[in-house]
């Protein structure tokens, strides 16, 4: 009994580390993102494209099916991705640092 309560403990501290690794890394995103002088929601897309260059690849849009629907439109940068509704931005996040990393995934082609 006393060695499946040993067992039981040992498990719950195991899976509490590895949540708080994975809490430090989106910390650590965080903070990278806030130093990152990442696009502004409303920029447009020849705004971005001047100060950013040119992304490394465009996604192909998704949405414009309706009218209250809008055609969100994606852009990969090495460090980011950037969201934009028609031709404005409304979101820039970091892509994520390694394969294991909790957190936002990469756009999906």
């Amino acid at each position: 009994m006393q060695i499946r309560s040993i067992a039981a403990v040992s498990c719950l501290l195991l899976l509490m580390a590895g949540s708080a690794s994975a809490d430090v890394l989106l910390i650590e995103r965080v903070q990278a993102q806030s130093q990152l002088a990442l696009p502004t929601q409303g920029m447009r897309m020849a705004e971005v494209e001047a100060r950013y260059g040119a992304p490394a690849d465009r996604l192909d849009p998704r949405g414009g099916q309706k009218r209250d629907w809008p055609t969100i439109n994606r852009w990969v940068y090495p460090g980011f991705t950037v969201y934009f509704e028609r031709d404005r931005v409304v979101n820039a996040v970091l892509n994520k640092a390694a394969s294991n990393e909790i957190g936002p995934k990469p756009a999906i082609r």
